[in-house]
């Protein structure tokens, strides 16, 4: 049966099926019969033989086809195809795998570098934490020292002023320290005159000048001569556990007067550290039977807190905080002003025989410069402390001082502790602890709370999965389904 051919060329429905279908190697009007002719007339070749003529047979062969293209461009789109789409899907691939490597390695950065944070960050609080427990011994020791070393002094020399104004010039070499210190450290070195103006600023954008020097100057000056030489004085008359364990009793006073005169935040917590500390003062006078010398060390002992909290706070709310260059600048200028204008005090003590002593060669030089070398020791750690390590750290190394002099006591043999005097001690030092916790100490306790109720209530949730999670394994393996009851 006959075809008519139709109007695009194609003659047989065979064709038809063929063009439908897209039969690979397919020219239109090219049907089995036409296969068995074309196969005839082209050469075969042998294996590794040339065969020049091959292509041109075929079109010559395939030119009286009725068709308006080139025969061998079907083959060609169709390879062109096919080669492009494979080609295509492996770019598609290659790029799709490019940006699963890229994110890969984004978020294997991302991970690295959170690990490097955290490992920097674990390593500057172990620093911190390994400085602050040096510089808690340092300064406990330095305190404790500081104290034993006048008492030790007292058995052969008793003037209590001129052994605080000789400490306080020891003072001046703070800033030299504080410089030599930058000299060591720092990667860009800046001259003494340069370095002593930056660190002037603390008395304002002027600098220092002769009326800042006798305006802010004085009235520290004043109150750091009279903390310590009250200091000395209750040494006189009370052991070194007592004055000690008193002097932490100025933490309650700052907050005092901080809360007075720099309207700061009211806490009910240390309000009752400041009770505390004010029980302990009452139970340690009532330690002697209130005795005469045992109610006057304990007046000058709180009197030296009084005027350190005076001192700290008016420092606050005159110069604001400092840093430690500053810090060094500051301690250095009343040295300068204890050295210039507080001379003439042992000058008239002396000649009023008030302070006296026989020769200038019978003083105890070995123990005036010892003290007043761990004077400065200590007032160096204090403020390289808060740079170093958490401040709240230089606090208890203050009041780790009260048991370090208490066995100096008692190796000594220079104390009996007796029940009340014990007891007070122990209330001074829980009420000072009361004065270091924070402001926010009460919503971190209620945080701190929550988050532990919180790990309780998953751990039953968690092994109620568990327990699901095993018995429908258990009923798997045994074929059958164990439904939970509600």
């Amino acid at each position: 049966m006959d075809v008519k051919a139709a109007p695009n060329g194609v003659a047989t429905i065979e064709d038809r099926i063929l063009r439908i279908t897209g039969y690979y190697g397919y020219y239109p009007g090219y049907s089995t019969s036409q296969k068995s002719t074309s196969k005839s007339s082209v050469p075969r070749c042998k294996p590794g033989a040339n065969c020049p003529s091959s292509h041109s047979g075929i079109s010559r062969q395939l030119s009286p086809l009725s068709v308006t293209e080139d025969s061998s461009a079907p083959i060609l789109e169709l390879q062109s195809r096919g080669s492009s789409g494979v080609c295509g899907h492996r770019v598609e691939r290659l790029n799709r795998s490019g940006d699963d490597g890229t994110q890969t390695n984004s978020e294997n950065s991302s991970q690295e570098n959170r690990m490097k944070a955290r490992c920097l960050s674990c390593s500057s609080v172990l620093l911190k934490a390994v400085w602050g427990l040096l510089i808690i011994l340092s300064v406990s020791s330095s305190w404790v020292g500081t104290t034993q070393i006048v008492k030790i002094t007292y058995k052969n020399f008793y003037c209590p002023f001129f052994m605080t104004w000789f400490s306080t010039n020891w003072n001046i070499m703070f800033f030299p320290v504080y410089y030599s210190g930058h000299l060591a450290t720092a990667q860009v070195k800046q001259s003494p005159m340069k370095k002593f103006r930056e660190c002037s600023r603390i008395f304002g954008e002027d600098g220092l000048t002769l009326k800042l020097f006798l305006k802010r100057t004085a009235p520290f000056s004043i109150l750091w001569t009279l903390t310590n030489y009250l200091y000395l004085l209750a040494l006189k008359k009370l052991t070194a556990t007592d004055v000690s364990a008193l002097f932490c009793c100025n933490k309650a006073f700052v907050f005092l007067l901080s809360w007075i005169v720099l309207k700061d935040r009211f806490m009910g917590v240390r309000i009752v550290a400041t009770i505390m500390a004010i029980t302990g003062i009452v139970m340690m006078a009532y330690a002697d039977n209130f005795h005469a010398d045992s109610i006057i060390g304990v007046a000058f002992a709180v009197g030296s807190a009084s005027t350190s909290a005076l001192y700290k706070v008016m420092f606050k709310m005159f110069l604001g905080s400092a840093n430690f260059g500053e810090a060094a600048h500051f301690v250095s200028t009343l040295g300068f002003f204890n050295l210039i204008f507080i001379s003439f005090t042992p000058v008239i003590l002396y000649f009023t025989k008030v302070e006296h002593w026989s020769s200038f060669a019978a003083l105890p030089w070995g123990c005036l410069c010892g003290m007043a070398g761990m004077w400065l020791v200590f007032n160096i750690l204090v403020n390289v402390g808060v740079v170093l390590t958490y401040p709240i750290l230089i606090s208890i190394g203050t009041l780790l001082s009260v048991p370090g002099n208490a066995a100096v006591d008692l190796l000594k043999q220079e104390v009996i502790f007796n029940v009340v005097r014990l007891a007070a001690t122990i209330i001074i030092c829980i009420g000072f602890l009361l004065m270091l916790l924070p402001e926010e100490w009460d919503e971190i306790t209620l945080r701190f709370i929550n988050s532990l109720k919180e790990k309780k209530s998953e751990e039953p949730v968690e092994d109620i999965a568990e327990s699901s999670v095993h018995l429908r394994s258990r009923s798997r393996a045994n074929g059958a389904v164990s439904i939970p009851l509600a």
